[in-house]
C-alpha cells in the first residue's frame, strides 16, 4: 500500500528545487491538477502544497494566470549593516585576505562553496532570555591608555595595526558562510530560528558539536553536551558551576586574560601554577592544593594562550593522575586546539568523570556569530545547565542552526584546513621578519613538542609553528609597558605580558603578538617596525 505523503514534505521538495535553481524566478508551476497527477497525490493535497509554498513566500498565485515562482528580491543598494568598520579606500571587505605577502611554497587551499541542503528545520525551543555577560574583551594592563585602533588609513586620527585581537579570517570565508545561512532567512524559518534555546540545544546541534570537538581518538558523548553563546560564556558557566565565591582555582601562571575578568565577576581567587615548556607542572599543582584546597583547575593543554606550549602525552597522563588524587574538577580549554591536528588526546579523554571540556567556533569560523560548547561529566550536567540559565549564558537557536549547517555542509572543516595553511604562511613571516637568522623556534610539530625559543639581541621568542600568537621576552632594558607605549606611538597595538599573569606580576618583561588579524603585508610591516623599536630605541 502506497504511503500517503504529507503536503509539507512535498513542499520541501519543491522548495529545494527552487533553491537549487531547477525552478527559476518567474517560472510558472503546473496547474494543481497536473501537479497532483505527476506526483501521484490527490488534488486536495496539491492545493495544500501550493498554499504552503505561498505561505513560505516562495511562490505567488495570480488569478486567471496560474502560480509562479517568486523572483528573488534584489540586494538593496548601500551598506547592508547599519554601521560597519571603516576601511581604507580600495581595501578588501572583511573576510578576504590579501595574498601579496606569502611564502612561495605555502598557499591557502581554495575554498569551494559546498552544496547546502535546506532540509534542516528548527524546532521551537522555549528558554529564558539569553543575555551576554559583562565580560571585558580588553586585555591591556590597567593604567595604559587605550589606543585608537583602526585599520591603516581608515580615516582621520592615528591609524593602528591591532596585534592584540586575534581572530583568523581567510580568503573566501564570507561567501562560504553565507551559503549555509541563506535558508535561515526564509519567512517560515526565521522566527523559530531566532528564539532562545535550552542549554542542551537540539539533537542535531549536539551531534554537530560532538563532530567538532572530536580529536585524537576521543569523541564526546553527544548526550553530555551543552551550549553557551561563546567560549567566554562557556568558561564563565563552567567555573560558576564548580566554584563558590571565595573558592580557589588553579591556573597556569601566565594564562588567558579573560579568565581573570571572569574570576573577578564570580568572586573566586586564581592561584598561579608554575609552567614549563609543556605547560602546567603537575608537582606545582599538587603543592598548591596542599597549601589550600583548590575547588577547580583551569588549563589549556594544547597551544596554550599566550605561550603556545603543548603538553605531551606523558605530561597529560601525569597531570590527570595528580588531579584524580586531588579530587578536584577541571575546566579544559581547547579553543586553539583545532590548529594542532597531531596533539595528544585531551584530558577529557583521560578524566571524563572530572573534566568539563570547553571550546567554541569563534576561532574556527568567526567571532561575531559563534557558539560555545561544553562536554561535561554526566553527574554535573544539571548543575552546569542551571549555571548557563541563571547567568543568561545559553546559546540562541540561530547560532545552533548556523552551527549545524556549517558542520553538516563542510564549511567548518574547510575553514579549519584553510586556517592551518594560513598559520603556516604567517609563521613564515614571523621567522623572516621578527626572529631572523640564527637560533629560532624549533619544529614544534610532534605531539608534545613545545615551542622553540630563539634568543639574541632581539630577546627571546616562544612560538609554535601551529600557533597564531608569539610570546616575546624583550631584550634589556625594555619593560613591557614602555615597549607597548613605543609601539603604539608607531601605530601598532600589542599586549603587555602582565595582562596574562594570573596574579598580574609573573609575566616578566614580555609582550604577546597576535598574528591572525591583519592582512599579511600589514603584518610583515608591523613586525619590521617592532624589531626597529626593540633594537633601535632606548627602553
Amino acid at each position: 500500500m502506497r504511503r500517503r505523503r504529507d503536503f509539507r514534505e512535498l513542499a520541501d521538495e519543491v522548495a529545494r528545487e527552487i533553491e537549487a535553481g531547477a525552478l527559476r524566478g518567474g517560472e510558472r508551476l503546473p496547474t494543481q491538477r497536473a501537479f497532483a497527477r505527476r506526483r501521484g497525490i490527490a488534488v486536495s493535497t496539491a492545493i495544500r502544497v501550493y498554499g504552503e509554498l505561498a505561505r513560505r513566500g516562495l511562490v505567488v498565485g495570480e488569478v486567471g494566470r496560474g502560480t509562479f515562482v517568486r523572483a528573488a528580491a534584489p540586494h538593496p543598494g548601500g551598506a547592508a549593516l547599519t554601521e560597519g568598520p571603516p576601511r581604507p579606500p580600495g581595501s578588501q571587505p572583511p573576510g578576504l585576505r590579501s595574498p601579496d605577502v606569502r611564502s612561495p611554497d605555502v598557499r591557502s587551499p581554495g575554498l569551494r562553496s559546498p552544496d547546502v541542503r535546506s532540509d534542516v528545520r528548527s524546532p521551537g525551543l522555549p528558554s529564558p532570555d539569553v543575555r551576554s555577560p559583562d565580560v571585558r574583551s580588553d586585555v591591556r594592563s590597567p593604567g595604559l591608555p587605550s589606543p585608537d585602533v583602526r585599520s591603516p588609513g581608515s580615516g582621520p586620527g592615528p591609524a593602528m595595526v591591532n596585534l592584540e585581537l586575534n581572530y583568523p579570517l581567510v580568503e573566501g570565508q564570507s561567501a562560504l558562510m553565507a551559503r549555509a545561512l541563506g535558508p535561515l532567512a526564509r519567512a517560515d524559518v526565521l522566527l523559530e530560528a531566532t528564539r532562545p534555546a535550552a542549554p542542551d540545544g537540539t539533537a542535531a546541534a549536539r551531534e554537530a558539536a560532538a563532530t567538532v570537538l572530536a580529536r585524537s581518538g576521543w569523541r564526546p558523548d553527544a548526550g553530555r553536551l551543552l551550549f553557551a553563546g561563546n567560549g567566554r560564556q562557556a568558561i564563565a558557566a563552567a567555573l560558576s558551576s564548580l566554584v563558590r565565591p571565595g573558592g580557589r582555582v588553579g591556573v597556569e601562571e601566565v594564562t588567558y586574560p579573560l579568565v581573570r575578568a571572569i574570576a573577578e565577576q564570580l568572586g573566586v581567587r586564581l592561584v598561579p601554577i608554575a609552567v614549563d615548556e609543556q605547560g602546567m607542572l603537575p608537582d606545582a599543582l599538587a603543592a598548591a592544593h596542599r597549601t589550600a584546597s583548590l575547588a577547580a583547575v583551569y588549563v589549556q593543554p594544547t597551544l596554550q594562550n599566550p605561550l603556545s606550549v603543548t603538553a605531551g602525552a606523558e605530561r597529560r597522563a601525569r597531570l590527570a593522575a595528580v588531579i584524580r588524587d586531588l579530587g578536584c574538577r577541571v575546566v579544559e580549554d581547547g579553543t586553539w586546539g583545532f590548529l594542532a591536528e597531531d596533539a595528544p588526546a585531551p584530558l577529557a579523554a583521560l578524566l571524563p568523570e572530572r573534566v568539563i571540556f570547553v571550546d567554541s567556533l569563534s576561532k574556527r569560523v568567526a567571532p561575531g556569530l559563534t557558539l560555545g560548547m561544553l562536554a561535561a561529566p554526566a553527574d554535573h550536567l544539571d548543575a552546569l545547565a542551571r549555571s548557563l540559565r541563571s547567568g543568561g549564558w545559553a546559546a540562541g537557536a540561530f547560532a545552533l542552526e548556523a552551527a549545524v549547517r556549517w558542520v553538516g555542509d563542510g564549511t567548518v572543516e574547510t575553514l579549519v584546513a584553510a586556517k592551518r595553511a594560513d598559520v603556516e604562511v604567517r609563521h613564515g613571516i614571523v621567522r623572516e621578519r621578527l626572529i631572523g637568522p640564527g637560533p629560532g623556534p624549533g619544529p614544534g610539530a610532534g605531539a608534545g613538542a613545545g615551542p622553540g625559543a630563539g634568543a639574541g639581541v632581539k630577546g627571546r621568542f616562544r612560538i609554535d609553528p601551529r600557533s597564531y600568537y608569539c610570546w616575546w621576552e624583550l631584550p634589556p632594558p625594555w619593560r613591557a609597558e614602555t615597549f607597548v607605549a613605543a609601539a603604539a606611538a608607531r601605530g601598532i597595538a600589542v599586549t603587555p605580558g602582565p595582562a596574562f599573569a594570573a596574579d598580574g606580576q609573573r609575566a616578566g618583561q614580555a609582550v604577546r603578538i597576535g598574528l591572525a588579524s591583519p592582512p599579511t603585508e600589514v603584518l610583515a610591516w608591523a613586525l619590521d617596525t617592532l624589531v626597529d623599536i626593540a633594537v633601535g630605541e632606548a627602553g
